[in-house]
């Protein structure tokens, strides 16, 4: 049910297109009448969403945003001054404020917001969380999202494994409720014709250039073996672009010059729409695996550089999924652990229809507690006391002093941009996606020489 009978307020702020993704769809999930049955990409009546896409390296393209196809009832990018600036007079406007951040921004924002609101009557309820997999950093993670009043956990293992780390420093462990990544759906799997093999790309995993072309071999090496099937290439984002994590060797530079057979393909879109001509899932270790094992799509996670944490895959340890080319190129399918499978959140038995409704009535209650008055102040675990030499630096990359207040120098957030300084910023952003993918790889090779 939604958590009032007016019109829910909500903000989200996003540092990429797939924690936009995350953070819109997350936040219809938690405050429509529709929950979990229907397609939150819909805006619903009873949901008014403003959007806040902070300004950095992965601060998504229009492309990049019609891809998502998230909408938002309105939608400006911002830095996080300015972003505080806009909450420090709207603390009472907004219902829920979900922060679909890096950890260290949802740390920032945090403290900044527990400055500006300090003594407010009314406020919105804090909601953060992760946008996928939890495979690294999973204490320094938590750690800096910790302040919020909720922490979103994807499943049942990530709630206990995000309760033991709260309640392990001491931390108010209260705050974390089980949900499941909200992007899940589509229609259950049945086979298709041609049978379509698909290799979802990620950008950061692995980093290596050998790997990432021994991968790329692999794939065009598999459409020769099998010229029945059709092999797709799903990328996450076009040269030039970033996403969540940095890719300074795109698989669209190491393909050209490659002779590829007619049935291997390089496809973008909307990943859901890929899985729905999808017979075979493979992956190294992202989030897609996810969504394909709750469509009962066969999936692959491979295991051709190890089971290393390095890479995420240990994180499918147990789950059946573990597969090397050679075994796929044989014909192999691997067969998910449904108890495995369970423990994810990914809930392919059905029950995804009320994986929310915990995280909803926690929400609704605060929000409740919110229109009286009545949510304590924000007080993240680290502070000047538990953490003096590391909290500020965390603060500073966002311009914001050890107690939360915009350092000396900051930019404005009274002003909006002239057409020069937005000129300015447009090209220095350029300049960094040219040095990432261009420049870094180069320099990098030639000390390896």
């Amino acid at each position: 049910m939604p958590v009032s009978n007016k019109t829910t307020r909500v903000a989200v702020l996003a540092d990429s297109d797939t924690r936009w993704k995350w953070g819109a769809l997350t936040a219809r999930r938690l405050v429509s009448a529709a929950g979990a049955q229907a397609a939150p990409e819909d805006a619903p009546q009873d949901v008014h969403l403003d959007g806040y896409l902070l300004r950095g390296r992965a601060t998504p393209t229009p492309r990049q945003l019609e891809e998502v196809g998230v909408r938002a009832d309105s939608l400006r990018e911002v830095t996080a001054i300015e972003f505080l600036s806009e909450m420090r007079g709207r603390a009472a406007e907004y219902d829920v404020l979900v922060l679909a951040l890096v950890g260290g921004g949802v740390q920032a924002v945090l403290h900044g917001l527990a400055r500006d609101w300090s003594g407010a009557p009314q406020r919105p309820v804090v909601v953060t969380g992760y946008v996928g997999v939890v495979y690294e950093k999973l204490a320094d993670g938590l750690l800096l999202r910790h302040g919020a009043d909720v922490v979103l956990a994807n499943s049942r293992q990530d709630a206990e494994r995000f309760r033991a780390v709260y309640e392990g420093v001491g931390a108010d462990a209260d705050s974390v409720t089980e949900a499941a990544l909200p992007f899940l759906g589509g229609a259950p799997y049945a086979p298709r014709d041609p049978y379509t093999v698909v290799f979802a790309a990620q950008p950061s995993v692995p980093e290596k250039r050998a790997d990432r072309a021994y991968l790329l071999d692999r794939l065009v090496q598999h459409a020769r073996l099998h010229p029945e099937r059709e092999v797709l290439l799903k990328l996450r984002s076009k040269p030039g672009e970033h996403t969540t994590h940095i890719e300074e060797l795109p698989y669209q530079k190491l393909v050209k010059g490659i002779d590829t057979p007619p049935n291997f393909r390089l496809v973008y879109g909307h990943m859901g729409e890929v899985l729905d001509r999808t017979d075979l899932l493979v992956t190294v270790s992202s989030t897609a695996a996810l969504e394909a094992l709750h469509r009962r799509v066969p999936t692959a996670v491979l295991t051709d550089f190890g089971i290393r944490e390095a890479h995420g895959n240990h994180h499918f340890i147990g789950s059946g999924c573990l597969a090397s080319w050679n075994q796929l190129d044989d014909g192999h399918t691997p067969e998910p652990d449904p108890l495995w499978v369970a423990r994810q959140g990914v809930a392919a038995d059905g029950t995804y229809d009320t994986a929310f409704d915990e995280a909803r009535k926690r929400v609704a209650e605060l929000v409740g507690r919110a229109a009286e008055g009545g949510l304590p102040p924000l007080r993240p675990y680290y502070t000047q006391v538990t953490a003096p030499g590391y909290l500020p630096g965390i603060l500073a990359r966002h311009h914001l002093g050890p107690d939360g207040a915009p350092l000396p120098g900051a930019p404005a957030a009274d002003r909006e941009p002239g057409p020069v300084r937005q000129a300015v910023r447009s090209a220095a952003r350029g300049a960094y996606r040219h040095g990432v993918q261009r420049v870094a790889p180069v320099i990098r090779r030639m000390g390896e020489l």
